[in-house]
């Protein structure tokens, strides 16, 4: 790796003009995203959380998605200017390309290395072809993981062909999205009462409600996973660049192993002059980013979040423990029993849906940001005959899904997707400050954040400081054993 290349140069494509047609083309990385974001944290930690401490608990949830919301944003900003992700601009501060590069290697293979919700996905699965939920004495662990391997190996080959990466996602996303919030909605409104679904409301402006024997961890994991979590905000960036909004237009994208070989990513992005034509342009893009990101995906994981703990609250009692081998299945049980029959199978198709496409867009994320930080940084791995960036994607894909296939073995879906948000929330303290130096500094004055965004992005980096903080201080007698 070395200190990467100036950018290029270019004029501002044009975007489509505004219209509710235009809007419906346009937008899809939201929808990968909430696709990525309705997964683990709503349907796994928001109902675990909800059902041992009550609704006054979900303040933390609006305060994660308001800020990831304000953190996308300005990740996006970047590369609307400059057609690169937002990890090429951070390789470009200092201490450089080498250090970032491979820092954020580790973060993300740290945080999306164990496929956590393809272990829950496979608790699903499991429960629909048995009838029966996976017992907590471990017998049925083998069969688990012989399942998640499936799984996998679904994603695996969904995530090989097509155009692009980015557009076999999105359409899945869209697929799998529609079917989850049909389900959830038409579930709350025809059985859960009025006053309960107000008590949940409450609870996202309870602020400052903490409730006695707080499981820190869960806690944390409940406010980095109630929007997106870590590499996946960042990751945001990428699949803007490779749908070509703004600059991206000008730079390529990720082709599929199978189907996109003729789709060429440069290593570096372009930039473009601050003309009044190439301003009214920018106006454009960004009301499009607004409504992706603002009004799909940040308005979609407050639904998601609510309809998914409002209705598991209302029919799981307060005594069950939803972090066992069973985590994901327990909301198909308790709806066959206590609302209808006919949800036991409506119920376990949509907590498969729900896991599987965030497992599905996990696995694009992990791959997706080495492939980046590779191809962007490493002029050798560039200049190998014969190797292109859908290649390095392939490649990267078969080991992480053999390295998930070894992982797997340990824990259960909430241990490991614990872990997993954990690092997540980590990652954001820092990447805050690094998205307001690299806003505030590499783009032109016309084209920065205002002060309040500013702002934003502090008190993001602060807020997941302190809830990492509040973890480890709990989990220091564990340490001193």
């Amino acid at each position: 790796m070395a200190n990467l290349t100036e950018w290029g140069h270019d004029e501002l494509p044009e975007p489509r003009p505004i219209s509710m047609r235009n809007v419906f083309r346009v937008i899809g990385p939201g929808a990968i995203l909430l696709a990525t974001s309705i997964g683990g944290g709503e349907w796994l930690v928001g109902p675990a959380m909800v059902v041992k401490h009550g609704a006054s608990i979900l303040w933390i949830a609006t305060i994660g998605i308001v800020l990831q919301v304000l953190f996308n944003l300005e990740a996006i900003r970047y590369t609307l200017y400059t057609g690169e992700p937002i990890l090429s601009g951070i390789m470009r501060l200092r201490p450089g390309a080498n250090f970032w590069g491979i820092t954020y290697i580790g973060l993300a293979a740290a945080q999306l290395g164990v496929p956590a919700l393809a272990s829950a996905c496979a608790a699903v699965i499991f429960t629909g072809v048995t009838g029966q939920l996976p017992q907590a004495d471990g017998s049925d662990a083998a069969t688990l993981v012989f399942i998640t391997y499936g799984v996998m190996g679904l994603a695996f080959a969904i995530l090989l062909f097509g155009g692009t990466v980015e557009r076999m996602l999105e359409y899945a996303s869209w697929a799998m999205v529609t079917y989850i919030f049909a389900f959830l909605v038409f579930v709350n409104i025809a059985f859960v009462p009025w006053p309960h679904t107000a008590e949940t409301l409450t609870g996202f402006v309870e602020f400052g409600t903490i409730p006695a024997n707080m499981d820190w961890l869960l806690l944390a994991s409940l406010a980095a996973t109630a929007g997106s979590g870590g590499i996946g905000n960042l990751t945001i960036s990428n699949w803007i660049r490779d749908k070509g909004w703004g600059m991206g237009g000008c730079v390529g994208a990720i082709p599929s192993a199978f189907g996109g070989k003729k789709i060429e990513l440069s290593h570096t992005g372009k930039v473009f002059p601050v003309t009044a034509s190439n301003l009214q342009r920018w106006r454009t893009w960004w009301t499009y980013v607004a409504v992706d990101q603002v009004w799909l995906w940040g308005v979609g994981c407050f639904l998601g979040m609510f309809l998914n703990v409002n209705l598991a609250s209302a029919i799981i009692p307060a005594e069950v423990d939803l972090r066992g081998p069973a985590a994901g299945a327990f909301q198909a049980e308790y709806m066959a029993k206590h609302l209808w029959t006919g949800l036991w199978y409506l119920g376990l198709l949509n907590g498969f849906w729900i896991l599987f496409s965030t497992h599905l867009g996990n696995t694009d994320i992990l791959v997706r940001t080495i492939t980046d930080v590779l191809w962007v940084a490493s002029s050798r791995v560039r200049s190998t005959p014969r190797l292109h960036v859908g290649r390095i994607y392939f490649g990267l894909l078969c080991v992480f899904s053999l390295w998930g296939a070894v992982i797997v073995n340990f824990g259960t879906a909430m241990t490991q997707f614990q872990v997993l948000a954990a690092i997540a929330g980590l990652v954001l303290v820092p990447a805050s400050l690094q998205i307001l130096r690299i806003n505030t500094t590499l783009l032109p004055p016309e084209l920065r954040p205002s002060w309040w965004r500013r702002v934003a992005l502090v008190l993001c980096a602060g807020f997941y400081a302190l809830v990492c903080l509040l973890v480890l201080i709990s989990r220091l007698p564990l340490l001193a054993k």
